[in-house]
């Protein structure tokens, strides 16, 4: 069973091997190994394939993994190899929808914390969860985390 996220996926492969585009190609290969071995996982689990909004968990993940690579080789000045990885986020956040700025993610992160109730470190896990489940592949949960550990801090003081 396909979804429209892997659907979307197979269409810009297609393309991109009549384009002979090496490097597009060699990052959507990457991002379907990716499904595949998720869809692996999940069968144990008695599900057939993983859901759009994992696939969007999957992306946002390998363009967390390529921001520290790039970090990585711009210390070990290997300019060449960051800009290749600069080159696959750019191809990979193609499929994520438009990411939150840093002033709406605080906002949100803000108005969750109200609306659950967030209270101390014991809601941080409900937090977490809550907007993952509602802004998947949209925010970055590094930058989120902060803001609700920075907000508790705040008011438990």
């Amino acid at each position: 069973m396909n979804t429209p996220m892997r659907d979307q996926l197979k269409a810009a492969l297609k393309a991109a091997i009549k384009l002979q585009d090496k490097r597009r190609m060699s990052t959507l290969r990457l991002i379907n190994a990716a499904i595949q071995d998720r869809d692996i996982a999940a069968r144990s689990s008695d599900k057939k394939c993983v859901s759009d909004s994992e696939v969007l968990e999957i992306l946002a993940k390998m363009v967390r993994q390529r921001h520290e690579s790039i970090k990585a080789y711009e210390e070990g000045g290997r300019p060449e190899l960051a800009q290749q990885e600069h080159e696959e986020i750019d191809i990979i956040a193609k499929f994520l929808p438009k990411q939150l700025s840093e002033e709406e993610t605080r906002a949100a992160v803000l108005a969750l914390m109200d609306e659950i109730g967030c209270a101390g470190l014991k809601d941080m896990g409900k937090t977490m969860g809550a907007l993952k489940e509602r802004y998947t592949g949209r925010m970055d949960f590094g930058k989120a985390s902060q803001i609700v550990k920075a907000q508790i801090q705040e008011r438990c003081v």
